[in-house]
């Protein structure tokens, strides 16, 4: 199967490398044509759950890359989506699916609105986080830490069950279907996560310092977290959508039996199960969880009448932090009255 990622990061390669074992045939296009540079004439040095050198197929446009392809994959930073939505929504053609990994909070809504305004119906799946834990590792390498055995998923329409099943076909049986897109938007503890360890490890990230995660999730961290896992479980529950606990997430990423997110904060330190946190205030943690996650999230508590506190008072010290306004960076807007209207008249 021929499948575009979009994208040449961590997250693409990594996909890219998983696929090909798979016996697909991925095409990775690059928005600046940088970060593909180094696999035109060379290989993708890949370690960690996978090992080996993979040549890569690279594409010139968004167009190359998506002609012929089965699937889409959006496969980048989120603040890189807008320009890439902007793409699909004018070369995609009928019938071709389109995965958002990992999608920025309301991300598939967004695409949609676009993929309407252009007169286009494909399918779109999201999924709750990536498959592949990755890092990059230089120009032409990435390491994979983790390959998840369970993913949330979700669509729109709600019900498109051929997708899931090329998707499935593409990346294996891994799967979990959701019923509705808002609960895989609310899914994603990325914004969460990454907001607990960038505040509380900000000066080791500024100063370039190595840092394992899992043994910087200390018990005050992990109960900053928990707090912070309460407001969007109360978010979900208002908007009457089912989601899984942060503790949860460590269950099936970990194998550890469910318990206080203290109690497995020291499990995964004692296990040594982590991977090493940002080397640099640069990083995805915050320029792309704040924007995209962070106040998505706040907006929609908003919207539905639910206290964000401490997303808004941790959006509010990275703003600071950075002294930028990471409120006003997300550019994926999206129609909450209407998306709250639809909520009301399903019920």
């Amino acid at each position: 199967m021929r499948i575009a990622i979009l994208g040449a990061g961590a997250v693409a390669r990594a996909s890219a490398a998983y696929l090909l074992t798979r016996g697909h045939e991925p095409v990775i296009w690059s928005p600046s044509g940088k970060s593909a540079a180094a696999f035109r004439d060379g290989s993708l040095a890949v370690e960690g759950q996978i090992a080996g050198a993979f040549k890569l197929a690279i594409a010139d446009s968004a167009e190359a890359a998506m002609e012929g392809a089965e699937l889409i994959m959006v496969a980048m930073p989120a603040n890189g989506h807008r320009m890439v939505y902007e793409q699909i929504a004018q070369h995609a053609s009928p019938g071709q699916i389109i995965v958002i990994s990992a999608q920025p909070v309301l991300g598939a809504f967004a695409l949609q609105n676009r993929l309407y305004a252009a007169g286009k119906d494909n399918a779109i799946l999201a999924w709750g986080t990536t498959l592949l834990r990755s890092r990059q590792v230089g120009a032409s390498g990435v390491r994979i830490n983790t390959i998840r055995k369970s993913v949330d998923i979700a669509s729109l329409p709600s019900k498109a069950d051929a997708a899931v099943a090329v998707c499935r076909t593409a990346f294996g049986d891994k799967f979990d279907v959701r019923p509705d897109m808002l609960a895989i938007s609310l899914s994603n503890i990325n914004p969460q996560a990454h907001l607990a360890l960038a505040l509380t490890n900000f000066t080791r990230m500024e100063r370039g310092e190595t840092w394992g995660q899992s043994e910087n999730l200390t018990s005050g961290v992990a109960r900053f977290l928990e707090s912070l896992d309460g407001e969007r479980l109360a978010l979900a529950r208002k908007l009457g959508v089912s989601v899984r606990s942060m503790a949860d997430h460590y269950h099936r990423t970990y194998g550890f039996t469910i318990a206080s997110l203290e109690a497995m904060a020291a499990e995964i330190r004692t296990e040594g199960a982590g991977q090493l946190g940002p080397t640099t205030e640069q990083s995805r943690y915050v320029l792309e969880d704040a924007p995209f996650g962070l106040a998505s999230l706040i907006r929609l508590g908003d919207a539905a009448g639910v206290d964000m506190a401490l997303h808004r008072a941790g959006l509010a010290l990275l703003s600071a932090l950075y002294g930028r306004d990471f409120d006003s960076e997300n550019d994926l807007p999206v129609d909450l009255s209407r998306l709250l209207e639809g909520l009301a008249e399903q019920v």
